[in-house]
């Protein structure tokens, strides 16, 4: 067993860990260490962002539904709603690609670090959107889930991030919320995967152990990792003090933020 794939498997339990423990999705993690190790392996430069973000993609189709199954058994997920948001996620996430296959790694990598500033301002900051009555009618939730899809396909991300303050702002309870996001986050990683992987079938200059843009030795060690360990995650978050834990992972994403700045 090589180095990098421990190290892998090491990133998807830190990955795993968080998500349970702050209910957010690992991409927030994965993306910008996996630049890190993408780089330090010599990939090139101007694939690394791009195939960082497809196999981030790729490794939450089975988290998500690991988490979706744990929420279906308590019943808090809302399927109605779900169903709504789908069709303009699939579509969203299918154009987010093709918008980050366009972009500079340099733009992409950017464009994360910014996502990651704006994230560690939320977190540390506890913003929470005021609750308004706002009804999810066919034409918000369509633009809406179309927007969710872009991002997190452009970024790797699963969307937690965008989909529950949508809902909350909507009256939605946070429970139901952060159950739907978790729903959610299965239509944004598969079509985002796909996307990917045909869009980097012919792309050159991939390593080898790549299916399109998705690097499957990191794909596999991370799944490893993180399966077991986000119900882990969920457990200790009873136990430990969580908003302190909060504010300093808050630090954690804004020095992420610096970094990829300073290396962008």
């Amino acid at each position: 067993m090589s180095l990098h794939f421990i190290l892998y498997v090491a990133l998807g339990i830190c990955a795993g860990l968080l998500s349970g423990l702050f209910g957010i999705g690992g991409g927030i993690i994965l993306v910008p260490f996996l630049v890190w190790m993408f780089t330090l392996q010599g990939f090139p430069l101007e694939i690394v962002m791009l195939v960082a973000v497809a196999t981030s993609l790729a490794t939450i189709i089975l988290t998500s539904l690991s988490s979706i199954a744990a929420h279906h058994r308590r019943g808090t997920v809302d399927w109605s709603i779900v169903f709504r948001l789908a069709p303009g996620i699939l579509l969203g996430s299918i154009a987010g690609s093709l918008v980050a296959d366009r972009l500079p790694g340099e733009t992409l990598k950017t464009v994360f670090a910014l996502y990651l500033l704006i994230v560690s301002i939320q977190t540390g900051m506890r913003i929470q959107p005021k609750p308004e009555p706002v009804r999810l009618s066919t034409w918000l939730t369509f633009g809406a889930g179309g927007l969710i899809g872009t991002v997190s396909a452009i970024l790797g991300i699963g969307g937690g991030t965008l989909t529950v303050p949508l809902l909350t702002k909507c009256r939605i309870p946070m429970r139901n919320a952060v159950a739907i996001s978790a729903a959610c986050g299965l239509p944004i990683a598969a079509a985002g995967t796909i996307s990917y992987a045909v869009l980097g079938w012919q792309a050159g200059r991939l390593p080898d152990g790549c299916l399109g843009y998705i690097y499957l030795p990191a794909f596999i060690g991370i799944v490893a990792g993180s399966m077991p360990f986000a119900p882990l995650g969920a457990r200790l978050a009873h136990f430990l003090p969580t908003g302190r834990l909060k504010r300093a992972f808050a630090l954690f994403l804004l020095l992420l933020a610096i970094k990829l700045f300073w290396t962008g």
